[in-house]
C-alpha cells in the first residue's frame, strides 16, 4: 500500500535529533520524526520533594505542552486558559512513566530532574517523539550530575534504554509511525513504548472503528519491536558522539 508520503508500511519518517539544542538546560534535545518537532529540556536540581527527603532517592517528572500554533489552527495557551486539558495530564503521567521505568532512583541520589516536552509542530507522534527525545535528554542531565559530584561516578542510575513509537491499522495493512492524515482514518491507532532490551513498558492500543484481532495485534506489536529497535540505534549513535 502506498502511504501518504511514499513509505512503505514498516518503514519510519526521517528521525533528526539535535542533541544540545538549549544552552541552557543540563540536558535537552530537539527531536523531529518528519514534521512532527518536540523541543525535549532536562533540569537537574540537587534535592527532592519533600515526601522524598531522607529516603536516600531521587526523582524524574515530566510535563508536556503544545504551542498555541503547533497544528494547522491556533490553539489557546492552557496558561491562559487556567486548566491544563486532560490530554496534556495524560501524555505528561505517560512520559514521566516511561523514563522512571529504567531509573534507579537510588543510584540517582536525592536528586531531582524534570524533563519539559514541549511540542514546537505536530504531524502526528508526538508523545512518542517526546519520550524517544527526552530519554537523550536525561542522559546528558545525569552525566552533569555526576560533572557536578551530585552523582557518585561509580553509580549508574540508568538500567535501560527507553523509545516510543506509534503503529495503526488502515484500510487493514498495520502500518509503523503514522503521520497526522493516517492517523485521523486509523481503524486502530496504538503507542507502544519499549525499552533498549525489547521489553514492553507501556501499550495504549485503542480499536477506533472495527475491533481487532490477536494477530493483528502481534502484527502491531511486531512493528513496534522493529521501529523503537531502529530508534535505540539512533540514541545509542549519538549518545556516543561528543555532546555538543
Amino acid at each position: 500500500m502506498q502511504r501518504v508520503d511514499g513509505r512503505a508500511p514498516d518503514q519510519l519518517r526521517k528521525v533528526t535529533v539535535e542533541r544540545g539544542w538549549s544552552s541552557h538546560a543540563e540536558g535537552s534535545a530537539l527531536i523531529s520524526f518528519g514534521e512532527t518537532r518536540v523541543l525535549c529540556t532536562a533540569s537537574f536540581t540537587n534535592g527532592v520533594p519533600r515526601w522524598k527527603v531522607g529516603k536516600g532517592e531521587g526523582w524524574v517528572t515530566a510535563e508536556y505542552s503544545m504551542l498555541p500554533r503547533a497544528t494547522h489552527d491556533r490553539s489557546d495557551r492552557e496558561a491562559v486558559k487556567g486548566k491544563i486539558g486532560g490530554r496534556t495530564h495524560e501524555i505528561s503521567r505517560l512520559i514521566g512513566r516511561a523514563l522512571r521505568s529504567v531509573v534507579d532512583f537510588k543510584a540517582l541520589g536525592e536528586n531531582t530532574i524534570v524533563i519539559d516536552c514541549d511540542v514546537l509542530q505536530a504531524d502526528g507522534g508526538t508523545r512518542t517523539a517526546a519520550i524517544t527525545g527526552a530519554y537523550i535528554a536525561l542522559v546528558d542531565a545525569i552525566e552533569w550530575g555526576k560533572t557536578q559530584k551530585f552523582i557518585s561516578e561509580k553509580k549508574q542510575p540508568l538500567s535501560d534504554s527507553i523509545a516510543a513509537i506509534s503503529v495503526g491499522i488502515i484500510d487493514q495493512v498495520p502500518m509503523l509511525d503514522l503521520a497526522y492524515t493516517e492517523d485521523v482514518r486509523a481503524e486502530t491507532d496504538m503507542n507502544v513504548v519499549v525499552t533498549g532490551s525489547g521489553k514492553f513498558v507501556e501499550v495504549q492500543g485503542t480499536a477506533e472503528a472495527a475491533p481487532f484481532d490477536r494477530a493483528e495485534l502481534n502484527a502491531l506489536l511486531d512493528l513496534a519491536l522493529k521501529g523503537t529497535a531502529e530508534l535505540t540505534a539512533l540514541q545509542r549513535q549519538i549518545l556516543e558522539s561528543p555532546r555538543p
